[in-house]
């Protein structure tokens, strides 16, 4: 049995993309790093799950049926259960007007799932260590 490669093995990761052949190689490859993986295909479908579950990470795009991915985002950062969820978007739609600092990381398509898998991991690392962070 082939060991993970992602030192956050067991990480849960919601994915939310409409495009399903995206969808399944970000799927993939998260899980081929170990992690369990949720994909839903747009904004409302992604809110309804983290109503119900928090995942260690979302990997959100921009451009979603029904709900979009800026008030998905949004929503999440509004919630005090929610707002330290990292998001990682991945998008192939104009940025402009956002603030990378509003993100985890901001990544425009198309991306390597390699790169995808390091910037989730990467993003667990990061919002772990402020956890552990006494305060």
């Amino acid at each position: 049995m082939q060991e993970p490669r992602s030192p956050f093995a067991k990480s849960s990761v919601l994915i939310v993309e409409d495009d399903s052949a995206l969808r399944d190689l970000y799927r993939s490859a998260l899980r081929s790093a170990g992690h369990v993986v949720v994909a839903v295909p747009d904004g409302a479908d992604a809110l309804r799950y983290l109503e119900q579950r928090r995942p260690s990470a979302v990997v959100l795009d921009l451009a979603l049926p029904r709900v979009g991915g800026r008030d998905v985002h949004r929503e999440l950062k509004a919630r005090p259960e929610t707002r330290d969820i990292p998001v990682i978007v991945v998008t192939g739609t104009d940025t402009t007007g956002l603030n990378p600092n509003d993100f985890a990381s901001l990544l425009m398509k198309p991306i390597d799932p390699d790169m995808l898998v390091w910037t989730v991991d990467n993003s667990i690392r990061r919002t772990r260590a402020r956890s552990a962070k006494p305060t």
